[in-house]
């Protein structure tokens, strides 16, 4: 499992002048990004996770996490707390998990991006998910929808930290 860490949203008043003069830029302090060493551009645990989960759960996520996928070339993969996910470069945009009985498909900026179809659950700061369950109809224009405004609201944000 790749460990993760995060770039917190902190006032200025706490940074030093020094603290600061290392820093690429101000907007490199304000962004708050789970980042994951050791993504890929095909991982070879996601494929076992895949081929793991069989029936209609593993069916919908497959499903789900190809669209993540096909996002664009600059789209890696890892294993995240047994879950299959979905970064830019290292910045995690989007995730599959299989339960019981669903399949969440999770969103890790989820409340910053728009949802006019109301499919996204969850009351985080940050996170927001969609829950299928088989049999269930899903709005998969909707869903892809929201998974490539997810992605396109992560990239901006990558791109934002880059210097200038």
């Amino acid at each position: 499992m790749a460990p993760a860490y995060v770039v917190w949203l902190v006032p200025r008043q706490f940074y030093a002048p020094a603290e600061l003069s290392e820093v690429s830029s101000l907007r490199t302090i304000m962004t708050q990004l789970l980042r994951f060493h050791g993504s890929v551009k095909r991982d070879h645990a996601i494929e076992t996770w895949m081929e793991e989960h069989t029936g209609e759960l593993g069916e919908i996520a497959k499903r789900w996490f190809e669209v993540m996928r096909k996002c664009g070339d600059d789209v890696r993969e890892l294993l995240h707390d047994g879950h299959p996910t979905a970064c830019i470069t290292d910045a995690g945009f989007a995730y599959v998990n299989a339960f019981r009985a669903h399949v969440n498909v999770g969103f890790f900026r989820g409340a910053a991006i728009p949802d006019p179809d109301g499919l996204l659950e969850g009351t985080g700061k940050f996170m927001r998910h969609v829950k299928l369950r088989p049999g269930q109809t899903v709005d998969a224009v909707a869903l892809t929808k929201l998974i490539r405004t997810a992605y396109a609201d992560m990239k901006d944000r990558v791109q934002a930290e880059l210097p200038r």
